[in-house]
Parts: C-alpha cells; sequence; structure tokens
C-alpha cells in the first residue's frame, strides 16, 4: 500500500489569524481557534497552537532560531546588522553546541544563587523609595530598575553604569518593535556602544579576575577550547540584552495578575516558601514571552504536511501554557498549584532554551515575596497601561497601585 503523500503546508485549509483585532479580541480568537486546530494561518507564515506541537517543533533542530532572520523580516537593508557577528541567541549546530557547552557552568542555578542577598537588597531599596507613600507605579518605579544593578553585579560593572546598561538594553532592543526602521541610528549606537565597554570589562578581568561572570566566561575551557574576545564580547552583550527587558516585563506581568488574585497576594505575603511555585505559575499563566518563531533549514515534514524550506512558523507559547490536556483548569491562577508532568514554555524548549532561566526565576523569587510583605493590600490605582501588542517581550509601561504603606 503507498504512503500517502504530505500535504503542502500552502494547501492547507485551516483558519486564518485576524492581526487586525486588537491584542486581547486576536488573543481570544486563537484561543478558540486552539480547540479545534493545532495550525492556522498568519500574515507571516503559521502559527502553532497546541503544546505538544509547539514543543515538538522547538526541539527540532531542522526548525531555526528566527533570531537571525530579524534584520530581514523587519526590512533592514543595513548591512551593519545583516553581517552582526553570530549570537547565542541565533547560533545553530555545532556552532550553537559550542558556544552552550562552554558557557552553561556559568549560567547555572548555583551561580544565580550567589546573587540572591543582592537581589533582595536591591528590591527592598526600591520599595524603601514608596513605602511610606503608598502609591507606587510598579512598572516604573521597580519593575523596570529592577534588574539593571543585578547584571551590573553579575558582570562586575561598576555601580555608576546603571543607568547606562538600562539605556543601551533599551535602545537595543528597538530591533524587535514595529517603528524600527526609524531608530536604526540609535540601534547602531548603542550596540556599538554596548560593544566597546564590553570589551573594556573584558580587558579589565583578563587582568584583574573576580568572582564574576566575565571572570568565568573567560576562565571557561572544554578540551582546551575557549571563548575568544569576540565570544565573549557576544556573551556579555547577550546579557545585558536578555537579561533585563524579560525579567522587567515578567516582574511587571505577575505584579498586574497579583492584583487581580488579591488573596494570593496576601498568602504569598505569609507563605514565601510558595515564591518557587508562584513565579512557575504567573509566567505559565501569563508570560511576558507569549509566542516565538522558527524557520525551517530545509523542507520538513511534520503531522503529514510538508513545510518548504525557509518556512516561518510561530508557536504560541501562550496558548501552549493554557492546554488543557497539559495543565489541569488552565484557566485559573493558582500559586499553590502542584507542578504539572511538563513545564510551561516561557522559557522556550530544546537547543534554544532561556540560558539565563537560573538567573530570571531567582530574581522573580527573591521579589516577590517582599513585595507582597511590603505592599499589602495592593490595588490597582486607575488603569494598567500595558505596551503595544507589537512589542517582542510583553508587558505594562504603567502600572499605578496603591497600598497599605509603612511596610
Amino acid at each position: 500500500m503507498a504512503a500517502i503523500a504530505p500535504v503542502p503546508a500552502a494547501d492547507l485549509e485551516i483558519p486564518v489569524i485576524d492581526i487586525g483585532l486588537d491584542d486581547r479580541a486576536r488573543q481570544a480568537q486563537m484561543e478558540s481557534l486552539a480547540e479545534d486546530h493545532w495550525i492556522a494561518r498568519n500574515p507571516m507564515g503559521f502559527s502553532i497552537l497546541q503544546y505538544s506541537d509547539a514543543v515538538a517543533v522547538l526541539r527540532d533542530k531542522r526548525w531555526h532560531s528566527a533570531a537571525s532572520k530579524i534584520p530581514e523580516m523587519m526590512g533592514i537593508t543595513d548591512p551593519a546588522f545583516a553581517e552582526r557577528r553570530v549570537s547565542i541567541l541565533s547560533a545553530e549546530g555545532d556552532v550553537h553546541t559550542r558556544l552552550r557547552r562552554l558557557v552553561a557552568k556559568s549560567f547555572s542555578p548555583r551561580s544565580a544563587d550567589r546573587l540572591r542577598p543582592f537581589m533582595r537588597e536591591v528590591v527592598d531599596g526600591l520599595v524603601d523609595k514608596v513605602a511610606a507613600s503608598g502609591r507606587a507605579d510598579v512598572a516604573v518605579d521597580i519593575c523596570e530598575p529592577y534588574p539593571i544593578p543585578i547584571i551590573c553585579e553579575l558582570l562586575g560593572a561598576p555601580k555608576q553604569d546603571w543607568e547606562l546598561f538600562s539605556k543601551w538594553a533599551e535602545d537595543v532592543l528597538r530591533i524587535f518593535n514595529g517603528t524600527v526602521l526609524d531608530e536604526l541610528d540609535v540601534i547602531k549606537a548603542a550596540q556599538m556602544e554596548l560593544d566597546e565597554y564590553s570589551r573594556g570589562l573584558i580587558a579589565d578581568r583578563r587582568n584583574d579576575p573576580r568572582d564574576d561572570l566575565i571572570t568565568d566566561l573567560i576562565a571557561a575551557e572544554e578540551e582546551g577550547d575557549r571563548l575568544s574576545t569576540e565570544e565573549l564580547v557576544m556573551m556579555v552583550d547577550a546579557v545585558i540584552v536578555g537579561g533585563t527587558d524579560t525579567t522587567r516585563n515578567q516582574l511587571g506581568c505577575t505584579v498586574g495578575l497579583f492584583t487581580e488574585h488579591p488573596q494570593q497576594w496576601k498568602l504569598l505575603a505569609e507563605r514565601p516558601e510558595l515564591a518557587p511555585r508562584a513565579v512557575e505559575e504567573a509566567m505559565r499563566y501569563f508570560g511576558a514571552v507569549r509566542g516565538t518563531a522558527r524557520f525551517a533549514s530545509e523542507e520538513i515534514v511534520y503531522r503529514d504536511v510538508a513545510f518548504p524550506e525557509g518556512s516561518m512558523v510561530m508557536p504560541s507559547l501562550a496558548l501552549a501554557n493554557r492546554d488543557p490536556e497539559v495543565f489541569d483548569d488552565p484557566g485559573t491562577f493558582d500559586i499553590t498549584r502542584e507542578a504539572a508532568g511538563q513545564p510551561h514554555l516561557t522559557f522556550g524548549s530544546g537547543i534554544h532554551y532561556c540560558l539565563g532561566a537560573a538567573l530570571a526565576r531567582a530574581e522573580l523569587q527573591e521579589a516577590l515575596p517582599i513585595l507582597a510583605r511590603r505592599m499589602p493590600d495592593l490595588a490597582v490605582d486607575g488603569a494598567i497601561e500595558w505596551k503595544p501588542a507589537t512589542t517582542a517581550i510583553f508587558g505594562p509601561a504603567h502600572l499605578p497601585v496603591t497600598f497599605t504603606p509603612g511596610h
């Protein structure tokens, strides 16, 4: 009996996602589609709507990270972007395997744990500035500044450079925004300044090793193999860019979520040992990274569908994290929830699983119990202003709150 030929992806009779809808309406449309379909069409390719299929794509090494395609997808033709060095965020194959092998120890949970006391110190210092008034814009006053001192401490950078790091991270990440073509000069300038600064830090650490990430990366060795200076610069840049906006937005999403669940905020204050569960549940229920993109490095047949080389697919991490086949009662936010058999996908899956996951977890686990204890009776003061749906890493631009002062 002859095998059934796969259906070309272009010929699939599947729903089309309406990108003209506002963010909430589009999310609702996708949730409805996911009940009956594992795939839908979007203007750039295909959206993957269910957990098992999202994991299958993310773990299949033939589907390459679309991070390397961002300049092309955004219509950027400037060679300064197209020819920029390979980043660990977009590398594939042997290059990616080598880089991850060399740096893995430096990003272990143990490495993150040594920063926990400093994380608590930073959070307490930020709350100190608003505690007496009982009012704050959590996004601006706490979430935005929180990760930068920690990244600086991680790298061994001087405290007076915190604001520089924040500005560079913000400007470099503009490449993900819909307005990127109007901001190319700002992005290029930030990349050049960040590279130059990183080279200076690396040169300092070669002469004066310390207990920090750069010293660890310089010393990292596997069978005589070491990172080159350019690779070290790339890693420092990746840490600064990848470790700021993600954490500040995830913390903002999480606090915003807790304002809708005041009893769970109170419970977290009373039982800070629930912080690890609270972090995982918040990232499952409302992740700041709601989707990712992959392109086919060759023709790929999956579920009897033939995707030609170059096909773009976008696994929806937000939908996968609410898949009832994986998570019991997925539409309920519960910080006492027992871990499911499979993890949420906000950190991704497969070879591009978030390198800084241990650090991000530690930052969130340390911040949330302190905020819950020191900002009791938290309530939104007016309305939360969310970032545009086109923003790569979602979160609140403004999160005005009131709370009982003096804690």
